[in-house]
């Protein structure tokens, strides 16, 4: 009631910066969600998976509130498209949560995301085969050349950067940013960039290599595109701009 008159019926961007600003003043490691006045019988019908994962934690929600954390939901635009999912490079099409298809606004509207994943690549789908037998495919790619490169001698080197990512995504780039913070996330990617990239290049590709870089390249422009916004509208929130 504090933040806003609907409560927990806030907006999501309203409640989780709540809970948000509640932690970081108390210390805490979560809020709680209180449920006990629900009829059990309709919550555990209507929610079995949240029942059930409370249950295995041995949370009786009859007595016991739920702990809860703000997190990575759903993302909220991102790659222009067209109507078809076309996007402006030639032959590659792009649909759900990483699309900006004008179906959401500042902030994510419930169940749209359903409407992307399955309106949006269905139109992928029957606009790529229209194209399909008139592209060409390159006939001459050379084969992979690996020469040079070696086995990575320590695997820590990729687990620990991919770690450090999420910290410092979560820590200085979370729903409530500074400046402050988004300038220690970006000076710390640079140097995470650079030693990412001398083990990309001068090992064998694997799919946590590969992981590991694209993270980066995707938290560089999170960073870059917030460090760039003037105006809070949204899932979007700097302290600084208040």
């Amino acid at each position: 009631h504090k933040y806003d008159p609907r409560k927990e019926l806030a907006s999501r961007d309203i409640v989780a910066r709540a809970i948000d600003r509640e932690m970081k003043m108390g210390g805490e490691k979560f809020t709680y969600l209180d449920c006990r006045h629900l009829d059990q019988k309709e919550f555990k019908t209507r929610f079995p998976n949240i029942s059930q994962t409370c249950l295995d934690m041995g949370l009786d929600l009859s007595k016991d509130m739920i702990p809860v954390v703000p997190a990575s939901h759903y993302l909220c635009g991102g790659v222009t498209v067209n109507e078809f999912g076309k996007t402006s490079i030639n032959n590659l099409y792009a649909s759900g949560e990483c699309t900006y298809t004008g179906l959401h606004g500042a902030n994510r509207l419930a169940s749209n995301s359903l409407l992307e994943a399955l309106v949006y690549s269905h139109r992928c789908y029957l606009d790529s085969v229209k194209h399909f037998e008139k592209s060409e495919l390159g006939k001459d790619i050379p084969d992979w050349r690996f020469y040079g490169t070696t086995e990575p001698k320590e695997k820590v080197l990729i687990t620990h950067n991919r770690a450090e990512v999420q910290n410092l995504m979560s820590d200085y780039v979370g729903i409530v940013r500074s400046n402050e913070r988004l300038t220690r996330a970006m000076n710390r990617l640079d140097i995470l960039y650079k030693e990412t990239k001398m083990l990309y290049d001068n090992s064998v590709l694997s799919l946590q290599l590969c992981e590991l870089r694209n993270i980066i390249n995707v938290a560089y422009l999170i960073v870059t595109q917030s460090l760039a916004r003037k105006e809070n509208k949204g899932g979007f929130y700097n302290i600084d701009l208040e």
